[in-house]
């Protein structure tokens, strides 16, 4: 009996191949398991539409996957971080981080497991990130790492106080009569 694989079989072939079986096999494991089904002409047909579906829809998401990797490319990605004095990380860049940054920019489809870090990032630099966009196209992103400025609390209010005070002493308060 002539078979259709729906599902790749290690002991048969690939999808949409087309297998002479044994008919017990056929009936009783293949094609109750949903592994396969008779390859009268009518399945040869809707299987090759689906296949051509398929190649469609990779070949579009590869060309997706390409523009989106050209951009990632040409645009480097700065991120800050808190540093100690010599220029170490407290801790160090997580691949999460680089999804947050990427997703602020507005690269919605990149999943954070596909992101490889090749070393440890502990320090202020460049580096390059590896992003696996698609099956056949990889992106590599020139990542910056910055010291953060970030002003505390304190020094704000003090600013802000000072800024007050400086004004009361040019012009003083008007009194209410």
């Amino acid at each position: 009996m002539k078979v259709i694989l729906k599902k790749d079989f290690d002991l048969l072939g690939n999808t949409g191949e087309i297998k002479e079986v044994k008919d017990g096999y056929a009936r009783n494991y293949l094609i109750p398991q949903g592994i396969a089904t008779i390859a009268s002409s009518s399945n040869i047909k809707s299987f090759e539409e689906i296949k051509k579906q398929k190649s469609r829809k990779v070949h579009k998401e590869t060309e997706d996957a390409k523009i989106i990797a050209s951009s990632l490319e040409a645009n480097p990605v700065i991120i800050r971080v808190k540093t100690a004095e010599e220029g170490k990380i407290y801790g160090s860049v997580t691949p999460q981080m680089i999804h947050d940054i990427l997703i602020e920019k507005g690269y919605n489809k990149i999943d954070r497991r596909k992101i490889t870090i090749p070393e440890h990032i502990k320090s202020i630099g460049e580096y390059s990130v590896e992003i696996k966009l698609h099956s056949n196209v990889t992106a590599v992103l020139k990542l910056i790492v910055e010291k953060e400025h970030i002003e505390t609390a304190a020094e704000e209010l003090t600013e802000d106080l000072t800024q007050d005070l400086t004004q009361d002493l040019i012009e003083p308060p008007e009194e209410k009569v």
